[in-house]
């Protein structure tokens, strides 16, 4: 294994939208892609929704380190998203960070 692949940091990230709320939640999602594929580190961002839960949007991500994780969960684009997910999120966001193996 590459040594400096186990820096990056794979993670899936599931956002469950209240149901009067899927559209403004992958609206909002939407959004902020283009901003965040730009940041530092960005490996991947891509936006998909659970084929079996129409409500439920799931982010893709790459990051190239943890600190470059950090500091999208400190940026714009997703602090203004997180504000608001009182109001879009039926249950609260659920991370898996991963680590590749091969």
């Amino acid at each position: 294994m590459d040594e400096n692949a186990s820096e990056v940091i794979h993670l899936v990230a599931r956002l469950k939208a209240k149901p009067e709320q899927r559209s403004a939640l992958f609206d909002a999602l939407k959004a902020i892609v283009p901003d965040v594929r730009k940041e530092d580190g960005c490996l991947l961002y891509d936006l998909t929704v659970d084929r079996n839960d129409p409500n439920s949007a799931v982010m893709l991500e790459s990051w190239r380190d943890g600190s470059a994780l950090e500091a999208h969960a400190q940026a714009a684009p997703f602090r203004s998203l997180a504000a608001r997910f009182d109001v879009l999120l039926a249950e609260p966001l659920h991370l898996q960070r991963l680590q590749q193996l091969l």
